[in-house]
């Protein structure tokens, strides 16, 4: 074993999932430091990795017991984009195979932008199918933001490529045949939904980010269209366009101040 260079065990390493590995137990009794820092950082490793499939499989609790009643295709819903000031809402509708693990996979909210974006394309892989809807801010105003997120829910349950048995859904309820449970803070509580709400959240930050390019002034890539300083000085100073919602407190109060 001495002959072993720390970096060629630290790479073997990476490939050992057993302490009982006869390799693994060699390594037990060398007597070098960065060895032994080496084989903690493995024990570390394996404890983070049994957390993460426990938080995992307890996440999986609603959908676990719709497979136990022989419900296969269930698809979790989420929106995004209820509070702001600008922009479409979106939802998004994911069907996951009853075998799927995606471990990191939370509530959208609590993922940094770079970790939506690596769950975003192995959820794109992962899914049995994905539906996406959109309602822009003109039907926003028309609808009002709760019926628009209804509506843009629906539209991503009719897009799905499988017919779903059974809708786990954040908070609402849809005008649909199709059964369904909703859960409170359901992006949290269900893998599922976590799986629809990274998707959602990717889609509209990424339509957002296009906005910001065509509307440089509002830096709608920043803020994403909520009502932060930067974007309420930008409404005064810039006016009202078409992708803000007029129904809105701040917007309508700009109208009737004049564009």
């Amino acid at each position: 074993m001495m002959t072993v260079n720390i970096q060629e065990i630290k790479k073997r390493l990476q490939t050992i999932h057993d302490e009982t590995d006869e390799w693994f137990q060699k390594l037990l009794h060398d007597e070098r430091k960065g060895v032994q820092r080496l084989v903690q950082q493995w024990y570390k490793q394996k404890e983070e990795e049994k957390r993460e499939r426990e938080r995992f499989l307890h996440m999986l609790r609603y959908e676990q017991a719709l497979y136990d009643k022989g419900i296969c295709y269930i698809a979790g819903v989420d929106e995004v984009g209820r509070g702001p000031l600008a922009g479409p809402v979106v939802a998004a509708a994911v069907i996951l195979p009853k075998d799927v693990y995606l471990p990191h996979v939370d509530d959208s909210k609590k993922l940094s932008e770079m970790k939506r974006e690596q769950l975003f394309s192995i959820i794109q892989q992962t899914a049995l199918a994905i539906g996406i809807g959109i309602v822009s801010a003109r039907e926003i105003d028309e609808l009002n933001i709760y019926e628009a997120t209804k509506k843009a829910m629906m539209q991503a349950v009719h897009a799905l490529a499988i017919a779903p048995e059974h809708l786990l859904i954040d908070a609402m309820h849809i005008p649909l045949s199709i059964p369904q449970t909703s859960i409170i803070k359901g992006d949290a509580h269900s893998v599922s939904i976590a799986a629809s709400s990274i998707i959602a959240k990717v889609t509209r930050d990424r339509m957002m980010k296009q906005l910001g390019e065509k509307y440089p002034q509002y830096g709608f890539e920043k803020h994403m269209g909520y009502g932060t300083k930067e974007h309420l000085q930008a409404i005064e100073r810039y006016g009202v366009i078409e992708e803000h919602r007029r129904s809105f407190a701040p917007i309508r109060e700009r109208l009737k101040r004049g564009k």
